[in-house]
């Protein structure tokens, strides 16, 4: 992807405190969730049979965690990371205060909540961030942290090659 077609942030355009409220939203449905159960082999029956999860401490299936989870940081993308980031390094602590049920709507939002320049690569930065995604009554479905590789931008980058130049 070349740079023309970002949509991301890059390292220096994020700042520590700031949070980003998603603009999409998803009702989950039926198909959702049968298809993701299917897809990643999780045949959970608290995720597919109605009449076992009614028994259950939920009283009715849940969608799988990982949807979730898919769902709250992957609506982040476009405005945080599309085209800016080299890669996840990494989730630290993952969460989910409820669950979530098909006819749930849900929505994120992302606080950057730590940085620092790369020790490799001086062309990019460490970002902490947290994710939290709703319900439609605004009940913490997940909380999960995660640590991207993020580019710096080019004119920061090209600054950065100009010193290493300079140093040699």
């Amino acid at each position: 992807m070349s740079n023309a077609h970002h949509s991301g942030r890059y390292y220096e355009e994020l700042i520590i405190g700031d949070t980003y409220q998603h603009s999409i939203r998803r009702t989950v449905t039926e198909t959702d969730n049968l298809l993701f159960t299917a897809l990643t082999h999780n045949t959970q029956p608290l995720h597919l049979d109605e009449e076992f999860a009614k028994g259950e401490l939920f009283g009715t299936r849940v969608v799988n965690s990982i949807y979730t989870l898919g769902f709250a940081v992957g609506v982040g993308v476009t405005e945080l990371t599309l085209g800016t980031t080299l890669g996840n390094l990494g989730f630290g602590r993952i969460d989910f205060p409820k669950p979530v049920r098909i006819g749930d709507t849900l929505r994120a939002e992302t606080t950057v909540v730590e940085k620092r320049d790369s020790k490799s690569r001086s062309d990019a930065g460490i970002v902490e961030f947290e994710t939290r995604g709703y319900n439609q009554r605004d009940e913490v479905v997940v909380i999960a942290r995660r640590k991207a590789f993020m580019k710096k931008s080019p004119s920061q980058r090209r600054t950065n090659s100009a010193k290493e130049e300079t140093q040699k």
